[in-house]
């Protein structure tokens, strides 16, 4: 029997754009033949329920509500029903001209969300017309979100479905006991859904995707479905979910839903899978599988008895988008903070330049966790010829590289790679603000279509980021957001606060700090998170070390992730939440700089012991004179036009060469004597970035003083610090 495969995300990620592991599993299944169909069910239940149709069945079948809110959502549901289906339209980009009824503000039915704006209106004052429209049809769908909250289904949430009984789970009676209880109103159209593309595919082996914790029920209620309905179809479970969470599961009611859950990478894992559904013979425990549970005698196990080896990412294939619903997923802007608005606006190709950190370092990361402990990265030949395959299938020439961090050689080899095939293509990425990212590198990055980059500059103090492990110092991430930020690539910054043993003086200097990056502007956008303990990190491993307690030992038969732990300083870290957000707000709108630190809490706080002016003097740099033999040298520009005239002083004349270039944006010349200017045009030509062999700053030394002197007043020289503006990177 050949194996038949439906993979499926369930409710709910993203709005905007699929998870990509179903198409990273479809891709490699397509280099085995395995025949596959994939769905992302998200998408599909929030399409069925904002519509016409489906807001009418939402509005029949709604409590009656108890707040003036939902009231008044509930008296104004023929102007909802009205309206959806050229809303969603509008979000699809399919019907980009009711902007300008949206923006009149007399076209859509309000209701609380709304009540923000008078608040926003400075933050939105600038956006077009397209923007402030998807902005206000967003908080239109929060709004009928709020009344589906209050009179339908107190778990649903537009990225997250009932994320409650999903995170920090250590027993798995409260989610069995929700799903021993009738389907909610959202079920019943997930499972409508489900049952069409059940029967339409008719697949034998059913793999369901779990990233997060608000994937989670909706996973168990489809297997649910599909055990009770079609027994026959084997279901495995596969996913961030179960990588981080599941990996001490001993609940054998789990397998009421599931036959088996896979762990880590699923490429090997899933296809012994396919051997044990092509041979059933092989089902009855005789058959190979790799990292995988399943149930025993009525005991869970814990299997792995393959010597088959995980797949190299160069052997796994591109990630296929097929099947899925691209042209439907609606892009909306909730909130002002930029980087956060990439993640839910707009179509993004999501790929990955390497498997795994190349730094694996950080204390509250997962490092012992093969997805991040095994580093493989992915050849930027390799990367493109990817890229352009997904372009020809998608039609999106928007990247999300989804890196724990990229590597800064790899971002380096990908840049040139971009420019030689003459790809238009815009991307972004997380990074780690290391030393590496140099002014000439980030606008190599930028001329390949970087427009964003992602770091953890964590704890803003040095004490903590080296206790941390980051491999970085405050000053050495200023300096770096400022070469992105001079190459006109945003910048997010990860911030922390909360971790083991840092004192009540370094949040609020880490907040000076904050503040600083954000006046000088080097950051453009921010988020802070509590610290969060995790199992599989060294801070979870060793917490003693870290100055932490765990609360319990215990561990639980069900998700084990979170830890509950006691820090030693016996700070209360909650009590900054507020304080630090709301500063955090402003900075990014570019206001409040100058108000004290004191006035964004109510508790009294120390004063920061941080100088008034650290950012600012770590960011005054001397001119750098050195440049290693090694490195490599690109002209991003184009041939110059050359022009030969005589210049004369004092009697003496002298043949000269001024050559023209043309850039996007303006022509410039520069002015050098003959001979130096015949070189420099035909050493340009070389240096091309189109070239596919680089030039090392020794190797255009060596070609220079083959024929003139003074090298290095000649690099120096104004000429050359001109062509050094305007694209001849040293890298």
């Amino acid at each position: 029997m050949k194996p038949k495969l439906f993979l499926i995300t369930p409710p709910f990620t993203q709005l905007n754009t699929p998870y990509p592991a179903t198409a990273y599993i479809k891709g490699f299944l397509n280099t085995k033949n395995i025949e596959s169909v994939q769905a992302d069910l998200g998408i599909d239940v929030i399409l069925r329920l904002f519509s016409k149709e489906g807001l009418q069945n939402l509005f029949a079948n709604s409590q009656q509500p108890t707040t003036d809110n939902c009231k008044r959502i509930l008296a104004l549901q023929d102007e909802y029903i009205k309206t959806i289906d050229s809303v969603i339209a509008f979000l699809q980009g399919k019907n980009p001209t009711l902007a300008l009824q949206i923006c009149q503000e007399d076209f859509l039915p309000e209701a609380s969300r709304f009540a923000q704006l008078e608040e926003l209106d400075w933050a939105f004052g600038t956006m077009g017309t397209q923007d402030k429209a998807k902005h206000l049809a967003t908080l239109y769908l929060e709004d009928i979100s709020d009344f589906i909250v209050e009179c339908i289904d107190d778990n649903f949430g537009f990225s997250r479905y009932a994320e409650r009984l999903g995170r920090s789970a250590n027993s798995f009676d409260e989610l069995y006991q929700a799903l021993q209880k009738e389907p909610t109103y959202i079920d019943t159209i997930l499972l409508s859904i489900l049952k069409e593309k059940i029967e339409n595919i008719q697949p034998n082996l059913f793999l369901i995707s779990v990233p997060f914790p608000g994937n989670l029920y909706s996973a168990f209620r489809s297997a649910q479905w599909v055990k009770k309905h079609h027994p026959d179809i084997k279901i495995s479970m596969g996913g961030g979910f179960p990588n981080t969470e599941l990996r001490s599961l001993s609940d054998a009611r789990v397998f009421e839903f599931f036959d088996y859950i896979t762990l880590d990478d699923g490429e090997t894992p899933i296809e012994l899978l396919c051997n044990l559904v092509s041979n059933p013979p092989l089902l009855q425990g005789l058959g190979e599988v790799k990292r995988t549970f399943l149930l025993e005698d009525g005991k869970v196990v814990y299997k792995n008895n393959s010597r088959k080896h995980d797949y190299k990412q160069s052997q796994v294939g591109t990630p296929d988008y097929s099947d899925l619903l691209l042209d439907k997923y609606i892009s909306v802007i909730e909130i002002v903070n930029p980087m956060h608005r990439m993640w839910s606006d707009g179509r993004w190709n999501k790929l990955t330049m390497a498997h795994g950190c190349y730094w694996g370092k950080c204390t509250f990361c997962d490092i012992s966790l093969d997805y991040i402990k095994v580093y493989e990265p992915v050849a930027a030949s390799l990367l493109c010829d990817r890229m352009e395959e997904m372009i020809a299938q998608t039609g999106e020439t928007g990247f999300h590289f989804v890196d724990e961090a990229a590597p800064p050689a790899l971002m380096r080899a990908l840049a040139l790679e971009i420019l030689r095939r003459k790809l238009s293509v815009t991307w972004w990425t997380n990074i780690r603000f290391e030393k590496s990212f140099t002014a000439d590198l980030c606008l190599l990055l930028k001329a390949s279509g970087c427009i964003a980059v992602s770091g953890g500059l964590e704890v803003a103090s040095d004490r903590l980021l080296n206790l941390i492990d980051k491999g970085v110092t405050v000053e050495q991430v200023a300096k770096v957001t400022r070469n992105f930020t001079e190459a006109d690539i945003m910048v997010h910054a990860y911030l922390m606060y909360g971790y083991p043993t840092q004192t009540v003086q370094e949040t609020v200097d880490s907040l000076e700090m904050v503040r600083q990056l954000f006046e000088a502007g080097v950051l453009q956008s921010g988020f802070w998170h509590q610290f969060a303990m995790t199992a599989h990190s060294p801070v979870g491993m060793f917490p003693e070390q870290f100055g932490a307690v765990k609360e319990t030992e215990d561990i639980g038969t069900f998700a084990n992730n979170d830890i509950n732990f006691v820090d030693s300083t016996g700070i209360d870290h909650d009590k900054f939440s507020f304080g630090l957000k709301k500063s955090l707000f402003n900075y990014m709108h570019g206001i409040c700089f100058d108000y004290e630190l004191q006035e964004w809490f109510d508790f009294k706080i120390p004063k920061t012991k941080i100088g008034p002016d650290f950012i600012f003097d770590a960011l005054q740099e001397e001119a750098n004179f050195n440049i290693k033999p090694t490195a490599k040298i690109v002209w991003l520009g184009g041939k110059p036009s050359a022009e030969t005239f005589t210049k004369s002083k004092k009697g003496n004349s002298w043949e000269m060469l001024a050559l023209t270039f043309h850039d996007k944006k303006q022509s410039f010349t520069i002015q050098t004597s003959k001979a130096e200017g015949e070189w420099l045009a035909e050493m340009l030509q070389k240096l091309s970035v189109s070239n596919a062999k680089t030039f090392s700053f020794q190797e255009v030394k060596n070609d220079f003083e083959i024929q003139l002197e003074d090298f290095e007043l000649f690099w120096y020289s104004k000429p050359v610090n001109v062509l050094r503006e305007f694209g001849l990177l040293v890298l």
